[in-house]
């Protein structure tokens, strides 16, 4: 089960109708054009430094945010990178969900040298550890282990680490001539 806080939305309505009453209109007109300008902007460094100054997200040093990836709009702060990892192209990475009856908040916690892939979504609560390798257009909605080479809809587990290391002395073992 993702680790999130349950919210339940009142007075009849669906939560997204309470939606201002859950975070601040003026903190998610701000939050709307930073994220705008680094989803547009080419510069990963410049993507970077926007995030953590203007987002409060915990990014690591040399973090990549590929073009058009999506951060959470609403809890950005909830948002935390490890070192050298690589968010791929129109990934979105959710920190909420306003459901039905309810809203859920959870912070992702992405760790160092992770790679994910294009078009994945990650949703709130889950943690994906270091090394691992998340493939193009998966639904991240359970923790993904240290390592693991993982994809899907929902996202499950290929290769773990193991399997992973396996494979590799395999490829990368002299081939005799």
């Amino acid at each position: 089960m993702r680790r999130t806080e349950r919210h339940p939305a009142k007075g009849g309505a669906n939560s997204l109708w309470h939606l201002y009453r859950t975070v601040p209109f003026l903190k998610v007109a701000k939050n709307f054009v930073f994220i705008q300008i680094g989803r547009y902007t080419p510069s990963v460094s410049l993507k970077r430094w926007l995030y953590k100054t203007f987002l409060g997200m915990k990014l690591g040093e040399q973090v990549s945010f590929a073009l058009m990836a999506m951060p959470d709009l609403m809890f950005p702060e909830r948002i935390q990178v490890g070192r050298n990892s690589i968010i791929g192209y129109n990934t979105t990475i959710l920190a909420h969900e306003y459901l039905i009856g309810e809203y859920r908040v959870g912070d992702v916690l992405i760790g160092e040298e992770v790679l994910i892939g294009a078009n994945t979504t990650i949703l709130p609560g889950v943690e994906i550890g270091d090394g691992a390798i998340i493939s193009a257009a998966s639904l991240v909605n359970r923790d993904i282990p240290p390592g693991c080479f993982a994809g899907g809809n929902p996202v499950k587990v290929i290769y773990t680490a193991e399997q992973m290391a396996e494979r590799k002395n395999k490829e990368g073992a002299p081939r005799p001539e």
